[in-house]
């Protein structure tokens, strides 16, 4: 009984044994994988801070070289205001002409026989230009001398006839007529004889010759335009209101129009009287005075009246002004940085502005590249001022 006793309880021993043996290498694998468990998270979590440290890093290099690229300054050129006079001006266009243009015409029929000048030769009063055939005129001449002598001598004698009372006092009228008509007729011929000789009414050029040698001429056919150029004037025509603060004498500067660096004097000769009701302007004669050998008569040319003029304005570059609308501001060069500063402006005269405010007299305005700039943004000067400054201080601009 013992031995079967012991031989049931032994495999239940052997069971629970097991169990044990199970439980314990249960806790100890639990206890093993936790501990890889936990190593691999703080590994992790390592990793990961090591990659949040490097995005940092990241971001603080980008952001040191946005700061840099914000701070590249902006290459511009520049240049200083000045205290100048300046003038506003009546401007208007019209053709120099000279004042002094007749056409010369034939006043007696002939055969173009000689001609002495041509077109842009100077002349005198006086000079003779061409001559028609002569020989008609001067047959007729003669024949006229001849008619009047015999007048004559038979007007003398009838005088001493008369004197003696040997002649009625008909027949001496009738002698006397007779002499009086031979001596008008020799006055006519000597004035056809002369017309064969054409001559130049003033002293002046040859703008135009429109016959040829040999061509046979009535009274009234055109032979030459001659001109005078000195002067020369320009008929401009200026609203009324325009004209009301003008005066004869006053000074205008005139100015080619096919070269605009040829500029002389000018003033005002005459202002008409009256208003034009068609077109209610005025018309102003304006002389031309040193007039440059370049300058041809019937040159197209813009006038310029002075209307204002402002003895020590504050003078700007025209292209340092930019517009927008009813407004008009400047970029100012100042310690490396462009200022915009709203600017008030007054006379305008070629490529200077007047500024009434907003710059002063020597302070640098920003002529080129200004396009992309905003207030206090960093600029670099170049150019000449960039080169006057380089004596002085570093030419780069430095950002505070």
């Amino acid at each position: 009984m013992s031995d079967t006793t012991s031989k049931k309880r032994f495999p239940a021993v052997s069971i629970i044994a097991g169990l044990v043996i199970a439980a314990v290498l249960g806790f100890y694998a639990f206890d093993a994988a936790k501990a890889n468990g936990e190593t691999s998270n703080d590994d992790s979590a390592e990793a990961a801070e090591d990659g949040e440290e490097k995005d940092s890093e990241d971001k603080d290099d980008e952001g040191e070289d946005g700061e840099e690229k914000k701070k590249t300054p902006i290459p511009v050129e520049a240049a200083a205001t000045l205290s100048g006079r300046i003038s506003s001006y009546i401007s208007a266009t019209a053709n120099l002409v000279p004042e002094s243009e007749v056409r010369i015409l034939a006043e007696w029929e002939g055969r173009l026989a000689k001609l002495n000048v041509e077109e842009g030769d100077r002349i005198k009063k006086g000079q003779v230009l061409a001559e028609l055939a002569r020989q008609d005129g001067e047959i007729t001449l003669n024949k006229a001398k001849l008619k009047e002598s015999t007048s004559r001598l038979a007007y003398e004698r009838a005088e001493r006839l008369k004197a003696q009372e040997l002649i009625s006092p008909e027949e001496f009228d009738k002698i006397a007529l007779d002499h009086e008509i031979a001596g008008q007729e020799l006055a006519e011929a000597e004035w056809k004889h002369e017309k064969t000789l054409i001559r130049s009414p003033f002293t002046g050029r040859v703008t135009e010759r429109m016959v040829q040698p040999g061509q046979h001429v009535r009274p009234g056919d055109e032979l030459f335009t001659v001109a005078d150029f000195d002067p020369l004037i320009a008929r401009i025509f200026l609203p009324e209101r325009d004209v009301l603060t003008l005066d004869e004498g006053r000074g205008v500067r005139i100015a080619l129009r096919a070269d605009a660096g040829i500029e002389f004097d000018g003033r005002i000769r005459q202002i008409s009287p009256v208003v034009d009701t068609a077109t209610g302007t005025v018309k102003i004669t304006v002389e031309a005075r040193s007039v440059p050998a370049a300058v041809r008569p019937g040159a197209f040319v813009r006038i310029d009246i002075v209307r204002d003029s402002i003895a020590d304005a504050v003078l700007m570059p025209r292209e340092a002004v930019i517009r927008e609308l009813q407004n008009a501001y400047v970029f100012v060069a100042t310690d490396g940085h462009a200022e915009k500063r709203t600017v008030t402006l007054g006379l305008e005269e070629e490529d200077h502005i007047q500024a009434v405010s907003g710059v002063e007299e020597g302070e640098q305005v920003i002529v080129a590249g200004q396009g992309g700039l905003k207030d206090g943004s960093v600029v670099k000067l170049m150019g000449a001022e960039a080169e006057a400054e380089a004596g002085e201080e570093p030419a780069e601009a430095t950002v505070s």
